[in-house]
């Protein structure tokens, strides 16, 4: 059995017990604690914290997210972290709401009801709970569904919420060779049983605020953002969001009836499709009141003059969300509002 240690963080007073062959995160989503993380994959730098005290060794990561001289003084990812002492270690990025307020991570049995291709590229995935006959999840969260035979797992969000018990729909990309999205051609079918763990991620609604929301998506970045539309709606809320949707084509658009239903349901939304690489779409025709063509993160920066005062979530593929974190820190909008997913591929290992 592997050795126990104490890890405390600061500034917020609080102390888990981490086995030495589980990463902290991991540790921490075990014992309810809810920090900040992403892609858990030592690839997005979310988890990124400073080690004041202890021994900590940590497994391979990319160093796009932690560069060498940041590992020199001090930096760790908790994803790739290991404790071999009692440690002590300052949280850079946390939501002190949220620390203690997390779901517990939940292992389930479910069967696939439906497939169905959305796009040319993108997959909608629908499953029923087989046991157990829950889920308890806030949405914008995501899973890991676990590759079949294997020990495998590839991480997505949900594009449900938890008010259709037993249900859960995740929108995941294929790419070619894919460990997961390609059994969804060549191996996965209806009937077929997958086995899940989750919820992770910090990708939700705060409850506590009346800010102006602002959402960007691309790809099957569509998903969370779904998840807190349907969840704004539920909840009644009065908010003011604004949805930012970047695609290649008009093709590549989807699921926009019921981003519509869902605005009218809303007190002040708008919606706005990005392409990039089509400049002639017929708005009216695809029932659309207004869109945009170039790169999503232009658009926003085009249209929002002022993002100082809103929440922006950033979900879709690394590139953009990495030109939406530069776009933001130009408007001043402050790190601790902005919420992001990066949908990564397998990971370099450096």
């Amino acid at each position: 059995m592997a050795d126990t240690h104490n890890v405390r963080f600061e500034p917020v007073d609080l102390e888990i017990e981490v086995e030495e062959d589980e990463t902290i995160l991991d540790a921490a989503f075990r014992q309810g604690v809810s920090l900040m993380h992403g892609c858990r994959e030592g690839q997005c730098s979310a988890c990124k914290s400073f080690l004041l005290d202890g021994d900590i060794q940590m497994d391979r990561y990319s160093t796009f997210a932690l560069a060498d001289y940041e590992s020199e003084e001090g930096y760790v990812l908790l994803c790739k972290a290991h404790a071999y002492s009692d440690c002590e270690i300052e949280l850079i990025n946390f939501d002190e709401d949220e620390l203690r307020n997390a779901v517990p991570l939940q292992q389930l049995r479910t069967r696939i009801v439906e497939l169905t291709d959305l796009t040319g590229d993108i997959v909608s995935l629908k499953l029923e709970l087989i046991e157990p006959e829950g889920y308890d999840f806030k949405p914008g969260q995501y899973s890991d569904l676990m590759i079949p035979g294997t020990e495998e797992h590839r991480s997505f969000s949900m594009a449900t919420t938890p008010s259709t018990p037993g249900q859960l729909e995740f929108i995941i990309k294929r790419y070619p060779g894919g460990h997961f999205s390609g059994l969804l051609e060549t191996a996965l079918e209806v009937g077929d049983e997958l086995a899940l763990r989750g919820p992770y991620g910090s990708f939700t609604i705060k409850q506590s605020s009346q800010r102006d929301i602002v959402c960007i998506g691309g790809g099957a970045g569509m998903a969370p953002i779904l998840s807190l539309l349907k969840h704004l709606v539920e909840s009644g809320s009065d908010r003011e969001v604004h949805f930012y949707y970047g695609a290649r084509t008009a093709q590549d658009l989807f699921y926009l009836h019921e981003i519509k239903e869902l605005g009218n349901r809303l007190v002040n939304f708008a919606f706005v499709p990005v392409l990039s690489e089509e400049t002639g779409a017929d708005w009216p025709s695809l029932g659309v009141a207004d869109g945009d063509f170039g790169f999503v993160t232009d658009a926003v920066d085009r249209r929002e003059s002022d993002l100082s005062e809103a929440e922006v979530y950033l979900c879709g593929p690394p590139p953009m969300v990495d030109a939406a974190m530069a776009m933001l820190e130009g408007k001043t909008v402050a790190r601790e509002r902005i919420y992001f997913d990066k949908f990564t591929t397998t990971v370099p290992q450096a």
